[in-house]
């Protein structure tokens, strides 16, 4: 497959010239004249590399780059300039670009500069590959600000060995990020044991968690070592961790202080070292106040808390799931990806998801396998979600991927403006951008600030 290179310039000449080089080897070339062409060139032509001139009328190139390491961080782009200064070089590299020309451009390092960057992508690709493959299907998807928030979390905990309590609604991924979370411990070449605690009868916890004895009960048959047992040195995971009766959470706390126990039937002590990540659906303090959920076993348990956004709460990251989960269901059924129209996508992202991402993986595999053709529209969609005035209320179809891109991050920004009183510092700080940055970034969204907030007022 050819590699295509996006140059992006308002000198025609340039353009042309440029382009000429690299077709004669053997390369593609896209062109754009202005920073918002190139933005939409990216989304659509998805190409392999940027050539992005610094100095250009409206939108100037560090801005485009910003924007375009934000949507694709693993692009690499290349900066051009007829005026570069070691300011700006500098600029450019903290925003993520790949390297720096100076005009007149240099026909040996412009194919030098190309050829690494796009040799950088090419293993970027297949490290990222090997690392979805011996992870599975542990990698926590997505980029709206409570998602980058999670996984930093993650990243600064996951190497202690403190216990954590995950909580978030049904389906949002807690799982996930207990599985995340073992695999950048210290523990990661230990077993990880997940244990679904709602899902065990009552009768047969002690047994599951802590294994029995031959002959201990009617139907034990030969010794069983517990999950306990089985995680020692690793990590096991307690989901549903809310739904315990008093009387196992008592035996679970009495192990968890202890990290010793006896098998049923047993008298022989087993120790073990595991790091214990707990989770629930439920408010653990409300269950604490109604007597229902004990207090100790809650503050030994919630040492440091995770929670997992809801899917309506990060409605920007809904494009990039569905993408991945149609790439994935795809190669797994041995058809082609199929691509979503822009207003399908649309309609996807006004859906509130009361199942979260599940619903939505549950959604986007039942599209792939059940769709004849090559493309998703509107009519292959659950009625619950394609009619539209079900959900979020009526969608306005849109005409490209850009467009509905532009239309998440439109709602999702005026959403966090509400939330901060239309304070911009304490907006851009929520959602992990500069101030300059949020402010160019709502301007070209078309979100007047003053107008908002003056008609919320009124």
């Amino acid at each position: 497959m050819t590699d295509t290179v996006l140059i992006v310039d308002d000198e025609e000449g340039i353009l042309r010239a440029v382009a000429e080089i690299l077709s004669d080897e053997g390369l593609g070339a896209e062109t754009a004249d202005d920073g918002d062409r190139a933005l939409a060139v990216v989304d659509d032509e998805r190409p392999d590399l940027v050539l992005l001139d610094v100095a250009m009328p409206g939108r100037d190139g560090l801005s485009v780059l910003e924007e375009l390491k934000r949507r694709r961080p693993e692009l690499p782009v290349i900066m051009m300039s007829g005026h570069g200064t070691i300011d700006t070089a500098v600029r450019a590299t903290k925003l993520g670009a790949y390297d720096f020309l100076e005009k007149p451009l240099s026909y040996d390092n412009l194919l030098l500069c190309v050829r690494r960057g796009l040799e950088s992508a090419r293993l970027e690709r297949e490290n990222r590959l090997l690392r979805e493959q011996v992870m599975g299907d542990s990698e926590i998807i997505g980029s709206s600000a409570a998602i980058v928030k999670l996984k930093h979390e993650i990243a600064v905990a996951a190497p202690t060995d403190g216990w954590v309590l995950i909580t978030g609604d049904n389906g949002t991924g807690k799982e996930l990020v207990a599985r995340q979370t073992h695999l950048q411990s210290r523990r990661r070449d230990r077993p990880f044991v997940a244990v679904n605690c709602a899902a065990i009868p009552e009768e047969l916890i002690e047994s599951e968690l802590f294994g029995h004895e031959k002959g201990a009960f009617t139907g034990a048959i030969q010794t069983k070592r517990g999950r306990f047992e089985v995680a020692d040195g690793g990590t096991i995971f307690l989901d549903e961790i809310g739904d315990m009766s008093m009387m196992t959470q008592a035996k679970i706390l009495r192990i968890l202080q202890e990290q010793h126990f006896e098998r049923v039937g047993g008298t022989e002590t087993i120790r073990v070292d595991v790091r214990v990540i707990a989770a629930t659906n439920k408010d653990l303090d409300q269950a604490v106040a109604a007597g229902v959920f004990r207090e100790d076993l809650y503050y030994r348990l919630n040492v440091i808390p995770f929670h997992v956004p809801a899917l309506r709460e990060r409605r920007e990251d809904i494009p990039e799931l569905v993408g991945r989960f149609a790439a994935r269901f795809a190669a797994e059924a041995g058809k082609p990806r199929p691509e979503l129209s822009a207003e399908a996508l649309t309609r996807l992202a006004a859906y509130p998801w009361p199942g979260n991402v599940r619903e939505l993986q549950n959604i986007v595999e039942r599209m792939v396998l059940m769709t004849p053709g090559p493309a998703i529209g509107v009519a292959d969609l659950p009625p619950q979600i394609a009619a539209p005035d079900r959900g979020a209320g009526r969608v306005a179809p849109v005409g490209t991927l850009a467009d509905a891109r532009a239309s998440f991050e439109r709602e999702f920004l005026r959403g966090r403006l509400r939330q901060n009183d239309w304070n911009i510092s304490r907006t851009a700080e929520a959602v992990g951008m500069a101030r300059e940055s949020l402010s160019r970034k709502l301007r070209s969204l078309g979100v007047e600030v003053e107008l908002e907030r003056e008609r919320d007022a009124g």
